[in-house]
């Protein structure tokens, strides 16, 4: 089969990447763990239901369903899977599941040891995991598959003359909970029709993490009654743009916590500011207060920082693509982005009810920016857009939940 000598040639190529990269080879070496962690730690006796992202943001987007389903249906387990190391290793240690590990790759032989050792009750996958071999096993077994906050594009290979095999591997699926129409009017076109439109649990995800955002003394120290700029997940790109604004404002402050929290890559960070900067792991309450930027150097408290901003901007947009909007878009402030957004129906939406504004350079944000300082009810009014954006669009939580019957 054409499809599993691709996983082949990919497993080959993985093994061999894991020699130069650090990031693959905890892949290959936590994959390789799996199904010791299984036989260790499965109860053989008990029903567990099957999470699986790719990567962190996927495990955020399930995140609203896993922790759902756990207190309306307190008797089953939950096994939870990542492929990426950037999921794996900041999630292993989630109380929300019973068992995490990676998930092996997508060979015959790894499929079948792995759904004989885990013997889910149920499974789903989210927004873009559909690897075939597991589907198909599922579906052999007649285990429930369930694809949640999926979105498709007429590009993907399931849509073209040669992607036979990958339309069949969609057909495994029990049920797919889809983020738009337009995914449901592709799907039709190749004979898919088991389909819900419940757009988006990030949206639900994100107001749950507003509810439950921590109170940070520090920045709280920090900001003073001082307008705030919050960089999120910034790059290189991204700070050439929004420190040269800040160097010459001086009624701003601004907290940068970068995608990459690298020595490097903060020291290059310092060297563009001209403004007193503090690290937040070295800030106390003397010196939090002098300083007109505070650096963000580890992880785990962005999503609560945005709360300390009148502005957002993030990151990505002058790279592979932008990263999480809706994270900042929740408290009500307007989200900076670059242009690299257009996959992302957020970042859309966010752009049509104007909480959100795309830039291709620094003059647009500098114009942004001076506007919003100007002009303090345009900056209530652009954040009131963000935050409204988000609330109409939750729900779709509820919405699966209805249809998934344990």
């Amino acid at each position: 089969m054409i499809y599993n000598l691709i996983i082949f040639l990919y497993v080959s190529a993985v093994r061999l990447a894991a020699l130069f990269s650090e990031k693959v080879s905890k892949m290959v070496k936590g994959q390789k763990e799996s199904f010791s962690i299984l036989k260790q730690h499965i109860d053989p006796s008990a029903r567990y239901l099957w999470f699986h992202a790719a990567s962190l943001g996927e495990f955020e987007q399930g995140r609203p369903l896993i922790e759902a389903i756990r207190k309306q249906y307190p008797d089953y387990k939950i096994l939870q899977t990542f492929f990426s190391p950037s999921g794996y290793e900041v999630r292993k240690d989630y109380k929300g599941a019973d068992v995490v590990c990676y998930l092996p790759l997508d060979t015959p032989g790894n499929v079948k040891k792995f759904i004989d050792l885990a013997h889910p009750y149920m499974a789903f996958f989210i927004k873009y995991e559909f690897w075939k071999n597991y589907l198909e096993e599922l579906h052999r077994r007649q285990i429930p598959v369930y694809s949640v906050s999926s979105i498709f594009r007429p590009g993907q290979i399931f849509f073209r003359w040669y992607g036979g095999c990958y339309k069949d591997a969609l057909k495994s699926f029990t049920h797919l909970f889809v983020q738009n129409e337009e995914s449901v009017h592709l799907l039709k076109t190749i004979g898919i029709s088991n389909t819900t439109i419940v757009g988006d649990t990030r949206f639900d995800r994100v107001l749950e993490i507003c509810n439950q955002a921590k109170n940070l003394p520090l920045v709280e120290q920090f900001k003073g009654n001082a307008l705030t700029l919050v960089a999120g997940s910034s790059w290189a790109p991204d700070e050439d743009i929004f420190i040269p604004y800040f160097n010459s404002h001086p009624e701003m402050k601004l907290i940068i916590a970068p995608h990459v929290i690298s020595e490097s890559h903060l020291k290059e960070i310092m060297a563009k500011l001209k403004r007193p900067v503090v690290r937040y792991t070295e800030a106390t309450e003397e010196n939090v207060k002098q300083a007109d930027c505070l650096i963000i150097d580890c992880f785990g408290l962005l999503s609560s920082i945005y709360r300390y901003g009148e502005v957002s901007y993030i990151g990505g947009g002058f790279g592979v693509s932008i990263h999480n909007t809706l994270e900042a878009a929740v408290y009500g402030i307007p989200v900076v982005f670059g242009p690299n957004n257009k996959k992302f129906l957020e970042a859309q939406g966010l752009k049509q009810c104007k909480g959100g504004f795309e830039i291709t350079g620094a003059e647009e944000f500098n114009a942004l920016m001076d506007n919003w300082i100007k002009d303090p009810a345009s900056l209530a009014a652009s954040g009131k857009n963000a935050g409204n954006y988000v609330s109409a669009h939750a729900g779709a939580l509820d919405k699966i939940m209805k249809t998934v019957q344990l």
